[in-house]
Order: structure tokens, then sequence, then C-alpha cells
């Protein structure tokens, strides 16, 4: 079980940190990544982070999002700083395990007020 907190509104060029807590079989989670999805558009892969630590981000948000993991606390986090209006969406965070992304968060609403 995936639940998310850490959305709300926030200004342009301001930042947010969003989380993700884990629970069950965490440590059959082969990568974490949050996604999101603004309205009419496709849901977009925004930051991956895979069990060996490696991470990657999507162009879109290169030099200003960051996916990290508390290890002790089954947690893991996007910070995002320098937010646009274009970062407007619902964010999820989804745990890949058994081959596909089979855990979802619920999924928590982000605005960036210009």
């Amino acid at each position: 079980q995936l639940v998310e907190s850490g959305g709300g509104l926030v200004q342009a060029g301001g930042s947010l940190r969003l989380s993700c807590a884990a629970s069950g079989r965490t440590f059959a989670i082969h990568a974490m990544a949050w996604f999101r999805q603004a309205p009419r558009e496709e849901r977009e892969r925004v930051a991956i982070r895979w069990r060996s630590g490696t991470t990657d981000v999507a162009d879109s948000v290169k030099g200003r999002f960051t996916i990290s993991r508390d290890a002790a606390k089954d947690t893991w986090y996007l910070q995002m700083n320098n937010l646009r209006p274009e970062d407007t969406a619902v964010y999820y965070c989804a745990a890949f395990h058994e081959g596909d992304w089979r855990s979802w968060g619920q999924g928590t609403q982000v605005t960036v007020s210009s």
C-alpha cells in the first residue's frame, strides 16, 4: 500500500516535497516512481528510483525535481523546486514489482499559480 502526502497550492518559483509511504512487502519493490497527470494530458513519469539507487528524471523537470528514499521509513520523496504553472497536475507514486507498476498511491494535487 502506498500513501501519498505533501501536495498543495504554491506560487511559481516555490517548492513542495511529496512523500510516499509504503507498507507491506516493500522488500519486493524494484523501483519507485512518481507520475503526474494533468487534465486532458497523458500520464507522464517524472522521476524514478531503482532499488540500486539509480535515479532518473524527465527532461521537463531535470534540474528542478529530485527523487529520494528514506529506507528506515520505507518512504520515498519527490522534492520539487522552482515550480512552474505547467507542473500543475495530480501526482502519483507507483511501485514496480512482479514485473509491472502494480501499486499506486491515491494521488495528490499540486497546483502552481503564476
